[in-house]
């Protein structure tokens, strides 16, 4: 790959990883709304399986940007 084809895919994932990021983080401030006591009843095992799923979730994603693999178990 030349340098310009790298240079275009730096400012792509650049662009695209901070645009997708704040939607995330905007996605998050708009869950933690549901907090509120005096509007919305909920159980903390609710809770719980919610933040279980988004960490799963982001456990994943972040092993799709690690480039090293696990290392395999041998006898």
């Amino acid at each position: 790959m030349t340098k310009e084809g790298n240079a275009e895919k730096r400012a792509r994932f650049l662009r695209l990883a901070q645009n997708r990021t704040n939607k995330v983080l905007k996605s998050i401030t708009t869950l933690s709304h549901c907090s509120n006591r005096s509007l919305y009843d909920y159980r903390d095992e609710e809770v719980d399986k919610i933040f279980d799923v988004i960490e799963k979730s982001l456990f994943e994603s972040k092993i799709k940007f690690k480039k090293e693999k696990l290392i395999d178990f041998k006898l």
